[in-house]
């Protein structure tokens, strides 16, 4: 998977010492790759000459380090994880696509287990009036594939078809958020690093999430709107409703003290 060039290789070994499956030594003071590379791109990160590439991947994307725009203050950030809201009040305004770009570039670019980088992101926002009725054509089915599962679940499923049915406006399972994003990976834990980062890029930019179990649930028991969306036979790991807040938080809000075990 990886390209070495010799003209430019200086046998510092970098590359080999950081391989994690030890695919990388060194042959009369050259790099020399086997077959066992994941593509995991550490080897393109570590080389100070620029000698090795992948070429199935987008080389053009790789940037440099630059010691001057990687600054992130520690207190700087824990003030920013202090400080994030589950938003539920959301401003008639359009998400730039710009943005939108960013947020999902921040969830491409979390690591992943062995490097499957498997994780698939489904948007909707132009189709999100269809996509919203959908959900609600299809929450009857739901809830009644739930009650021999999760009664309470299907309860407070059936308290928001009716608040739907009294105030469609009301929107008790988007809150009038411009988009909606799903996760779906293999493994949930990669969707949740995922959507982790994408949410701080999502807040760097001055918008606010909310992750939906609801939704996510909705989604997983219902082949209609799985099919709606794309799906594969997979339900999302997460979802998540995405855009402007319309509400100010003046503070970070209190929390239990940390429950820690050390040895």
């Amino acid at each position: 998977m990886i390209s070495i060039d010799d003209k430019l290789c200086i046998g510092c070994g970098a590359c080999a010492a950081d391989c994690l499956l030890d695919n990388i030594h060194l042959e009369e003071g050259k790099a020399v790759y086997g077959e066992r590379c994941i593509g995991c791109g550490h080897c393109v990160a570590v080389c100070p000459v620029k000698a090795v590439s992948i070429p199935s991947y987008d080389m053009e994307d790789v940037e440099e380090y630059d010691q001057e725009t990687f600054v992130l203050k520690p207190e700087q950030y824990l003030h920013a994880v202090k400080f994030r809201r589950s938003i539920r009040n959301y401003e008639n305004r359009p998400v730039e696509e710009e943005k939108l770009e960013q947020i999902l570039q921040a969830g491409r670019y979390t690591p992943t287990a062995a490097n499957r980088q498997a994780c698939r992101f489904y948007v909707v926002k132009e189709q999100l009036p269809e996509w919203k009725e959908q959900v609600w054509k299809a929450l009857p089915t739901v809830i009644e594939l739930l009650w021999s599962e999760n009664g309470k679940m299907a309860v407070r499923f059936e308290q928001f078809l009716e608040e739907h049915k009294k105030d469609p406006k009301r929107d008790s399972l988007f809150f009038q958020a411009p988009v909606f994003l799903a996760v779906e990976a293999p493994d949930s834990f990669d969707a949740g690093l995922a959507a982790a980062n994408m949410e701080n890029m999502a807040v760097a930019q001055g918008l606010g999430v909310l992750y939906s179990g609801y939704l996510t649930r909705i989604i997983g028991e219902s082949q209609e709107l799985k099919q709606w969306l794309g799906l594969s036979d997979r339900s999302p790991a997460i979802c998540m409703l995405l855009g402007y807040p319309s509400v100010n938080y003046k503070r970070t809000a209190p929390r239990k003290p940390a429950d820690i075990v050390r040895k």
